[in-house]
């Protein structure tokens, strides 16, 4: 559209409309309009797909975190299962050992009385021979010789009558 103005003062108008160039700027304004939409979704595509990526990083994240403190505390756990193992395996060893402790003390106590009671025994004895012997009268004078042997499970005595 034009407006010109003429030497006399008059206005004059005129207006020129071509359909074509008026379609074709249409088509070219709904084209760049196409474009600029277009641009738009692809960039909320792109951002769709970095916040996407960013909440898995975000979640991947967290998952590391959430097995990192369950294996802390798994680890933890089996330290104190094992702890509380030792305990019970050095208790029982502790428990074996004063009965094996009392078991030879005992054995030892026995061993020392059945000695003593085999010594008092034999020390009767010879103090039974003793006082017969001196008691008995004979003609020719004896002499009492002794030998005396300790093992570890009894004890022998020998005497012997030596004639001289």
């Amino acid at each position: 559209m034009g407006i010109r103005f003429c030497k006399d003062g008059h206005l004059i108008l005129i207006v020129i409309e071509d359909s074509e160039e008026i379609t074709a700027w249409k088509m070219k304004k709904q084209r760049q309009l196409s474009k600029k939409k277009k641009a738009l979704k692809e960039r909320i595509k792109a951002a769709t797909k970095i916040q996407a990526w960013w909440r898995g990083t975000l979640v991947r994240r967290t998952l590391l975190h959430a097995a990192l403190r369950a294996w802390v505390i798994q680890c933890w756990w089996r330290m104190t299962l094992d702890r509380q193992l030792q305990k019970k395996w050095r208790a029982a060893l502790i428990t074996y050992a004063h009965a094996e402790r009392a078991v030879v003390k005992l054995q030892s106590l026995v061993r020392m009385w059945r000695v003593h009671w085999r010594y008092c025994q034999v020390l009767n004895a010879i103090y039974i021979i003793q006082c017969h012997w001196q008691c008995h009268n004979c003609q020719t004078c004896a002499l009492l010789r002794g030998h005396c042997v300790v093992t570890a499970t009894h004890l022998q005595f020998h005497i012997e009558i030596i004639n001289p």
